[in-house]
């Protein structure tokens, strides 16, 4: 038997609280069906009895508070929403205990952004982390001794889990499951909640947006002239020369500011041109693969598929209006 405790975090979503207690919940009734003993006990915790969430919208009456808990077997951390900063101070009361129940071998479960939260408390530090792409920017601010990773949406390190974005954290939950009774039960959690198993990576939904809240002036007006020309064919010494700065310091300086190398940068303003163009245009996907720049279709397929895990064509099929 192991025990759940499902932190009622203030800012947090009640979607993701309310998911996990009932899939986890589910899993004692599939044992039941099977003639096999309940696994789980679920609760969910707080601070007091009574949390507010989404300023008010909601009142969770929670199972237990967290000085009610001597020990727990594994902690699920909610999606935050709203400002992050004032998510972590109005959720300092759960930092002591957090990290105590770890140290005590309980296992952490954070569903995407909720790791805002669990890095805070350092338990992150020079670990590999997940999170929602459209958050990554901000999280790298904050927390630039944690390792995100991009190429997954789950990591699992040390009894410590986290995902990436949105609603992939019902993967997680079946992960979770998985690690817990094997893969027979979290394919039918999958099959009863009808959630995609096979979900790997959040590519496929990811908008670039580069990171533009460093303070130099040179590379910031070098990212605006790269995003603001997808269709143009230019080389880094060209936008060296533009910016007036020397190419090994310019390289150096963005790299630092936005994680990417010029030809980096270059080359996902490209694609996310390419997947708009996809989604809403009526030219053929050759067509506007040389709009963006690309004689040779074949290297731009494979750059294409290296950002979004999908061919030009099955892009199209998927996301087109």
């Amino acid at each position: 038997m192991k025990h759940i405790s499902i932190l009622a975090l203030k800012d947090a979503t009640i979607t993701s609280i309310d998911s996990s207690y009932q899939i986890l919940n589910r899993v004692n009734d599939f044992l039941r069906y099977q003639g096999k003993a309940p696994f789980y006990t679920v609760e969910i915790v707080g601070l007091e009895k009574n949390v507010q969430l989404d300023h008010g919208l909601y009142n969770i009456n929670v199972s237990n508070t967290i000085s009610d808990i001597r020990k727990t077997d594994v902690i699920v951390i909610p999606l935050l929403c709203g400002d992050f900063t004032k998510a972590l101070k109005t959720n300092e009361g759960y930092v002591d205990w957090l990290i105590s129940q770890y140290h005590n071998g309980a296992e952490i479960v954070s569903l995407c952004v909720g790791s805002f939260f669990l890095a805070s408390t350092g338990l992150l530090k020079n670990r590999k982390c997940a999170i929602h792409w459209a958050a990554r920017n901000d999280f790298e601010v904050m927390f630039p001794e944690v390792h995100l990773i991009n190429d997954t949406i789950i990591t699992d390190e040390n009894g410590i889990y986290t995902c990436g974005g949105g609603y992939s954290y019902l993967n997680l939950l079946l992960y979770i499951i998985e690690k817990h009774h094997g893969r027979e039960m979290s394919i039918l959690a999958s099959k009863m909640f009808e959630i995609d198993i096979e979900r790997k990576s959040q590519n496929p939904f990811m908008i670039f947006m580069g990171q533009k809240k460093h303070g130099d002036k040179e590379v910031l007006s070098s990212q605006e002239w790269i995003e603001n020309n997808p269709t143009e064919t230019f080389t880094v010494d060209e936008i060296c020369a533009k910016m007036a700065v020397g190419r090994r310091t310019f390289e150096r300086r963005f790299k630092k500011c936005t994680g990417n190398s010029v030809a980096e940068y270059i080359q996902r303003v490209k694609v996310e041109y390419t997947k708009k163009q996809l989604e809403s245009g009526r030219k053929t996907v050759n067509e506007i693969i040389y709009d963006v720049g690309y004689n040779n279709i074949d290297a731009f397929r494979k750059v294409f598929k290296k950002h979004t895990d999908l061919s030009p064509l099955d892009y199209r099929k998927k996301y087109s209006a």
